[in-house]
């Protein structure tokens, strides 16, 4: 610290410039000589603890005549038809209320802008191969140098984990996508090209149990590369991905012209029914025979959706020409000789709302005794539920409608042809009077449900499938007990029987409660070679024998 002279020191000047500068002037300031007025002294300026909600602002010195500085605020307000600038006054009070509100900036938090400021103007360091996950480097190096011929840049950003994948962006050649490294413990590392990528993240996000990956899975190869296990690459023009390890199970993600992108469940059994399975199933009395098919549709976003009273006109239209009025009336009548046309549908039983629909068809006996039914039912909720059903009333009042000496015991390429009808109507006819399915994004997979059960009024012995239907062609070998075999999911199980043999090559087989968990409209379903009902019995009795209730059918896709 030097000394001053009295004489070179104006006190009143520098009181003067604090009151000029500093917005608002403090209070209580004094500027002060530190001796006793005896000879070489310093000046002290005191200001003592202010306000601690008054923010000071503080001018900056002035540069060169007419520079623009970028360190002075300046707001302009128009008034009238002249503008003129908000006083510095104005600016402190405002910038005051707003530090009292958010709080005064700590000396840390000043700090770590400095610091990020600074960081800011030092360029970064290029991302590395793995970098991020130090456990999995060397893997993702060696990924990377088996696919970087595919067209594999630089990495674009760090690598990161989610689930059991190690995933790292990389760029693209020159004028080329992106693309993405996929690598996952136990299966060969593949490129994604990124908007395959950004397809496949896509496909899962409008579902809420977690990250789309997680949901729909990770690319895995599919029956094109059968024998082969190397790294391989998924290119920008792909049609289709296979993707599996996700929550919804294996999958397909198919690229059409009209839709783009979608995602669709492989074809699996399984033994769980829905909880939508026994809907509609109240009606008095119960029929002796009901064959059905159930479709959930969870789409993503199904509050907008409703049945519009054009959408139901076309609906009714089409149900007398419908795959099941078609089946009801060929199967049922023709094939024994007489014409019972399943052509004048009803509304109900159930209800008809813009989010509901119920119709039916019924065929009486000459004493008005119901004899044959064919329904259709939907419901729009949170999930849209399509279901078609035939129904045996009553055998005897049917018996009274055919010829002479013409049976009602169902053959089994009968049950197969109802069961296809109704499927075809769940499927196409039924969604398609509410919205066009093939527009619409899943937030969990759809399931098929192919049901036969012998039911009869509450008060009388059920029949039993065994005299409903013709269950000679099973041959000798006609019973078996459902069982799960090990399959990647535990909540997706494989299906297959005790014997098993002959039914997985195209047969009958047996299984009790199943439902089948593939894409509502999969052509495997609609080729009736390939898809065959089955009756079911409980543990391991012969089919149609004992007191059974109830017999769920299940479809088997060879």
């Amino acid at each position: 610290m030097s000394s001053v002279d009295r004489s070179a020191v104006d006190l009143d000047q520098w009181r003067k410039l604090i009151r000029e500068h500093v917005t608002p002037a403090p209070r209580g300031t004094s500027v002060e000589w530190s001796d006793d007025r005896q000879g070489a002294c310093v000046v002290y300026i005191d200001i003592p603890a202010q306000d601690p909600g008054c923010l000071f602002v503080v001018a900056a010195p002035t540069g060169k005549k007419g520079a623009p500085r970028t360190d002075t605020v300046a707001v302009p307000v128009r008034e009238a038809d002249g503008t003129h600038w908000l006083p510095r006054t104005e600016l402190q009070r405002l910038l005051s209320n707003g530090v009292a509100a958010s709080g005064m900036p700590t000396a840390q938090a000043l700090a770590e802008l400095l610091r990020e400021a600074v960081a800011q103007r030092q360029p970064e360091a290029e991302p590395q191969i793995g970098q991020g996950l130090p456990s999995r480097q060397q893997e993702m190096r060696e990924a990377y140098e088996q696919l970087r011929s595919a067209g594999l840049g630089l990495p674009v950003g760090e690598a990161y984990a989610r689930g059991p994948a190690a995933i790292q962006e990389f760029a693209g050649r020159e004028g080329q996508p992106g693309w993405v490294l996929c690598v996952v413990g136990g299966r060969a590392p593949v490129a994604v090209a990124q908007p395959v990528w950004q397809a496949i993240r896509a496909a899962g996000r409008d579902n809420a149990g977690g990250h789309p990956l997680t949901v729909v899975g990770y690319p895995v190869p599919g029956a094109d590369r059968a024998g082969r296990n190397g790294p391989w690459a998924v290119p920008p023009d792909a049609r289709s991905v296979d993707l599996d390890g996700g929550s919804w199970g294996a999958g397909q993600l198919v690229r059409s012209e009209q839709s783009g992108w979608r995602w669709e469940p492989t074809e699996q059994l399984g033994f769980t029914m829905s909880r939508y399975a026994r809907n509609w199933t109240a009606q008095q009395p119960a029929p002796q025979l009901r064959l059905r098919a159930l479709v959930t549709w969870p789409w993503a976003d199904t509050a907008s959706l409703q049945i519009t009273p054009g959408k139901r006109q076309d609906l009714e239209q089409a149900l007398p020409h419908s795959a099941l009025a078609g089946a009801v009336t060929t199967m049922l009548s023709r094939r024994r000789g007489a014409e019972l046309p399943a052509s004048h549908w009803d509304r109900g039983p159930g209800r008809n709302t813009p989010t509901a629909v119920s119709y039916t068809s019924t065929i009486t006996a000459p004493d008005d005794r119901r004899a044959l039914s064919a329904a259709v039912m939907m419901s729009v909720d949170d999930t849209v539920v399509t279901c078609a059903d035939v129904l045996l009333e009553d055998t005897s009042a049917w018996a009274a409608l055919l010829p002479a000496g013409a049976g009602t015991q169902l053959g089994l390429d009968e049950v197969q042809a109802l069961l296809l009808a109704a499927w075809e109507s769940a499927t196409e006819t039924l969604p398609d009077a509410v919205v066009d399915p093939a527009r619409m994004r899943w937030s969990a997979p759809p399931t098929t449900e192919l049901r036969l059960s012998a039911e009869g009024p509450h008060d009388q012995p059920s029949p039993g499938l065994g005299t409903l239907i013709d269950l000679e062609a099973l041959g000798p070998e006609r019973m078996a007990s459902g069982r799960r075999w090990p399959s990647r999911s535990p909540d997706r199980p494989s299906c297959t029987a005790r014997s098993a043999r002959p039914f997985c090559a195209g047969h009958w087989c047996t299984w009790r409660g199943t439902s089948v968990t593939c894409g509502p409209r999969k052509n495997c379903c609609r080729a009736a070679a390939r898809c065959q009902a089955t009756t079911a019995g409980q543990g391991a009795r012969p089919l149609g024998a004992g007191p059974h209730r109830e017999h769920i059918a299940h479809p088997v896709i060879a």
